[in-house]
């Protein structure tokens, strides 16, 4: 399914799930910052917008309603809230008093158990690789491939973690110098996270040198 058609019914489900003004939020809410976000960012990492919840109603201390631009709310129970912000509207024309609020709005979600990021919509539109590489890190410790069916090893989760954080091609050389192993036990574990469909082997002249982290799913979390 190409981006369009699966933007048009992500916005459809959740129009016809929704009323009064709740649904008024999201008919007003969801612009173009929102959809380049998903366009840029989200699609191209993760081919789905399961578990994502746009203008997503939340409660401060005050139990005064507010809307984040998206929430990730996975089977898990993890919760993620996502703002798109334009140097216009959440800077420049922003006074003292609704700064405050939203600093300490972010710190009463992290409060509740939310994890709250941020991105400008200069970076969505001019660098969203800079934003993919950073939502990759915010979720790298929680994200499978949901297609493999195959259990992930504790060793292999940590070999994952280590290729996102390298944000390049992984080696064996880099499995033996960060977790001190030999090279048979680092191959091993590259080959199996090649085999559960984690990792891509990339082949050069003399065989499989480097590793490559696949696009991910986010429904699948530990």
């Amino acid at each position: 399914m190409e981006f369009e058609e699966a933007h048009s019914l992500f916005i459809d489900k959740h129009l016809s799930e929704r009323s009064g003004e709740r649904r008024g939020r999201l008919v007003r809410g969801h612009n173009y910052a929102e959809k380049l976000f998903l366009q840029n960012v989200w699609w191209p990492l993760f081919e789905s917008l399961d578990d994502l919840h746009p203008e997503y109603e939340v409660y401060d201390w005050n139990r005064k309603s507010q809307f984040l631009d998206f929430a990730f709310l996975p089977q898990s129970g993890s919760s993620l809230g996502i703002e798109c912000d334009g140097f216009q509207s959440h800077v420049k024309d922003m006074d003292r008093e609704r700064f405050n609020y939203s600093v300490n709005r972010d710190t009463f979600l992290t409060g509740m158990g939310w994890k709250m990021i941020h991105f400008s919509v200069d970076d969505l539109q001019h660098r969203p690789e800079v934003c993919r590489m950073l939502l990759q890190l915010v979720l790298a410790p929680h994200l499978a491939r949901k297609s493999t069916g195959a259990d992930i090893l504790s060793e292999e989760k940590e070999v994952l973690r280590l290729a996102w954080r390298l944000g390049r091609a992984i080696r064996p050389k880099d499995v033996i110098a960060h977790f001190s192993i030999n090279f048979r036990t680092a191959r091993r574990l590259l080959q199996s996270l090649s085999e559960k469909g984690l990792l891509k082997p990339i082949v050069g002249r003399r065989g499989v040198r480097h590793y490559e982290l696949r696009p991910m799913h986010p429904e699948q979390i530990w």
